[in-house]
């Protein structure tokens, strides 16, 4: 299970910001692409078992879930995909290489507690 690696890594990184300001970290935002390879309920799990004993005990993770997007040469505009199955534009059908997002793995902001 890699998420736990990126668990680790996640609050590794959140926790030296959050040593920065000295006050206690509530919620870490983080944007997970749908080609991230990235089981989002498996890294809240694995967020929750790595969050023990650190800094961040009491914090939680938010993740804001980041479509497929390719650019439509045809269209002439970005468009979502409805799945990872098939880069062709829903719109024309014509296929596109031109990735806008989805393989984004970043923390967003971390959100603190009012002292």
């Amino acid at each position: 299970m890699h998420e736990f690696s990126i668990a680790s890594n996640l609050i590794e990184i959140a926790a030296e910001a959050a040593g920065k300001d000295g006050r206690p970290v509530a919620v870490v935002h983080i944007k997970v692409g749908a080609l991230s390879g990235v089981v989002p309920e498996a890294l809240i799990f694995a967020y929750d078992i790595a969050r023990e004993g650190t800094i961040l005990a009491d914090s939680k993770l938010a993740i804001q879930w980041v479509p497929v997007r390719i650019f439509c040469q045809t269209c002439n505009r970005i468009v979502d995909l409805p799945g990872i199955q098939s880069f062709a534009c829903p719109a024309c059908g014509n296929g596109s290489s031109d990735l806008r997002s989805g393989r984004e793995l970043d923390i967003v902001c971390l959100e603190v507690k009012e002292c």
